[in-house]
């Protein structure tokens, strides 16, 4: 394990200017203070923290607060936590995970805990995790559009949601596709707000009437129609409703092998008679699917890392300018689950066959 030493010599500096650099106790210059974080880094150097704590009067730990339902995290949700923690300890910080069930808080919170600041994933409109953090004066950071009517001037890390279903959209327009199905998150989280209205600019720029069918929402996380979303769906949709759906956008990757399980028990083949857009999805598992499924990349776990160093310079730890709002771009991934509808087979003829 490296230590002081290691990263004063490497660094060129005192053991003194390595300790400033952690406690802040006296001003060092950025480029000392990149040069030792460099160096730190580089090394896997972590301060003491008991010792650390005693200097700055904090308690040198983050909370980072992720609604969950009965499930494993997704690779999302690990990518976004490994980039959280990573970048974290950069900076001598430790991370309490504090998962939240159906988005309500349940005692005890966060903001109940001994934490310097917080980061917010997934916020709901009036999100009470949000509202107890701004009541406890509780530096935190949102990955995610804060929507709470007391709450203004927040901090977010975010991607564009309303241009990524937008450019989605756009991906499969060109591709012939009118008839478009969104499985959309669920209704009360802010990204969903955003991703809907994506959808709508995207149809009405084509010209393309919505109907009823063509946006639907997850359940809640512990309802017991959750694991089954997308399923239930696309064989109401698809099946018992026939209306001819050539493309369905699935919010992430769970729902896109639902959607997948319910396209081959109407005899239907992906993506022959239904292309399949995966908005969030495990990198790995779209490649291994059969066929591999072209999604879009949201790069969680540079949310996560840009997340920590938005709420580091609000604890004062990382000096310099940052906007109150960063996004982390995004891009379609291109694989195998999406024609045109010129490549297609003929969908009129195929979709009849389709069984309940």
């Amino acid at each position: 394990m490296a230590k002081i030493d290691d990263v004063a010599r490497l660094a060129k500096v005192s053991k003194g200017t390595v300790s400033n650099v952690f406690s802040q106790k006296r001003p060092t210059s950025k480029e000392v203070t990149d040069r030792v974080m460099k160096v730190s880094r580089q090394l896997n150097y972590v301060p003491n923290h008991i010792a650390r704590s005693l200097v700055t009067k904090k308690t040198m730990a983050i909370g980072l607060t992720i609604p969950h339902g009965n499930f494993f995290f997704s690779a999302f949700h690990n990518q976004f936590i490994n980039g959280v923690i990573l970048e974290a300890s950069y900076y001598g910080y430790r991370v309490l995970l504090d998962m939240i069930p159906v988005q309500k808080v349940k005692t005890p919170f966060l903001s109940s805990y001994p934490i310097d600041g917080a980061i917010v994933m997934s916020p709901a409109t009036d999100d009470e995790r949000i509202n107890l953090m701004h009541h406890e004066q509780i530096p935190f950071i949102t990955v995610g559009r804060v929507m709470n009517s007391n709450v203004k001037d927040t901090s977010s890390v975010d991607s564009d949601n309303l241009m990524i279903i937008y450019s989605i959209c756009q991906y499969l327009i060109d591709k012939g596709h009118r008839n478009i199905m969104f499985l959309n998150a669920n209704e009360l989280m802010t990204v969903s707000i955003d991703r809907k209205a994506g959808f709508i600019k995207a149809m009405e720029d084509n010209q393309i009437h919505i109907e009823e069918h063509m946006i639907h929402h997850k359940p809640a996380i512990l309802s017991s129609e959750y694991m089954d979303y997308g399923y239930e769906e696309t064989m109401h949709t698809l099946g018992k409703l026939e209306k001819k759906v050539t493309a369905i956008i699935a919010d992430d990757d769970r729902t896109a092998f639902s959607v997948m399980n319910a396209i081959k028990d109407l005899e239907l083949r992906v993506p022959e008679d239904v292309s399949l857009f995966v908005i969030c999805g495990d990198l790995s598992m779209m490649n291994q699917s059969n066929p591999s499924l072209t999604s879009m990349d949201l790069q969680p776990s540079e949310l996560g890392v840009q997340a920590v160093r938005m709420l580091m310079h609000k604890l004062d730890v990382l000096p310099g300018y940052f906007p109150e709002n960063i996004i982390v771009e995004s891009k379609i991934i291109e694989r195998d689950s999406c024609s045109s509808i010129s490549s297609a087979h003929a969908y009129e003829e195929s979709f009849p066959k389709a069984k309940l």
